[in-house]
């Protein structure tokens, strides 16, 4: 078994077909056959389960997969620490997060780290917290900002930041022309719109909404908080959402924003990623880069 093998495995898994996979490592296909039939041959199993118009991973190809991912993962990791002897003139990081820090937090992160380190590639994948930790586990994305908790031993986790959570209303709702925190037995009148469901903001506040024993009669789950405040503009419900995704969206918005009675609520985000020996110079440099914009990120809080 040899690293070219394991190439060509994994190019048909990612195109899915001997001949796209051919073409995509400029090979013939009956190249890419030939090494396909000795790995299956030194394994004694077959890895691929062929079809007219489709090939399928065995069991056994699956189990190649997860080594295979971890192999290309550990020479991506040798190339990091060769290219970090350069001083990051060069250098990947790929990061994740949901859309708000996707929105609101990493451009002003990454407009720093970009002026400081330019020839260092960035890319940015988003989505809820599953389908980016599903994203980490195969090796496609390094570091993420994500809400908190976490328990899982094959991460590590590092408090990151505070966002304080508020009421978000149209301008002309009933509630919005009140001066003051805003009653929690008010919010049974009206419509809410809710992060997706699983999610660890979404947990929170349906835990403060238990505990209030609050019912709205009627939701939506919306992840993206973008569409989220264009429902609420239109008077299709309430929602609670971070602040900074208020804040920094400038003052055309037609939203009225409040606190609710009692203590502030907040969301705690951290930075994730796989437990290793060993962190790119680049990831490195990302976080110490992130402490420097900290406190400006939390003092975004709402008068």
């Amino acid at each position: 078994m040899d690293l070219r093998q394991l190439e060509m495995f994994k190019a048909i898994v990612d195109t899915g077909s001997f001949t796209k996979a051919g073409e995509k490592l400029f090979v013939s296909q009956s190249a890419v056959s030939r090494q396909i039939k000795l790995l299956e041959e030194e394994l004694g199993e077959p890895v691929f389960q062929r079809t007219p118009k489709k090939v399928h991973l065995t069991e056994a190809g699956q189990l190649v997969l997860q080594y295979c991912n971890r192999v290309f993962n550990e020479i991506g990791l040798l190339k990091s620490e060769v290219s970090d002897l350069s001083e990051l003139r060069r250098g990947t990081v790929r990061l994740g997060g949901g859309m708000s820090v996707c929105t609101y937090l990493y451009p002003t992160l990454l407009k720093k780290y970009h002026q400081r380190y330019p020839m260092v590639d960035v890319s940015i994948s988003t989505g809820t917290n599953d389908e980016i930790l599903k994203q980490m586990r195969e090796h496609e994305v390094d570091l993420a900002l994500l809400s908190l908790p976490f328990h899982d031993p094959d991460l590590e986790v590092g408090r990151a930041v505070r966002e304080e959570m508020l009421l978000i209303l149209p301008q002309d709702h009933p509630l919005a022309r009140q001066d003051g925190p805003v009653p929690f037995e008010s919010l049974p009148e009206s419509p809410f719109i809710h992060f997706e469901r699983g999610s660890n903001t979404r947990q929170l506040i349906d835990e403060i909404f238990r505990e209030r024993e609050i019912w709205p009669p009627k939701t939506m789950e919306i992840q993206n908080v973008e569409i989220t405040k264009a429902l609420v503009e239109i008077g299709l419900g309430l929602s609670i959402v971070p602040y900074p995704a208020i804040a920094l969206a400038g003052k055309k918005r037609r939203l009225a924003v409040r606190r609710l009675e009692g203590p502030r609520i907040y969301r705690e985000m951290g930075w994730v990623h796989l437990k290793s020996d060993y962190m790119s110079h680049a990831m490195r440099k990302m976080l110490e880069l992130f402490e420097d914009i900290r406190d400006r990120w939390e003092k975004l809080e709402a008068r």
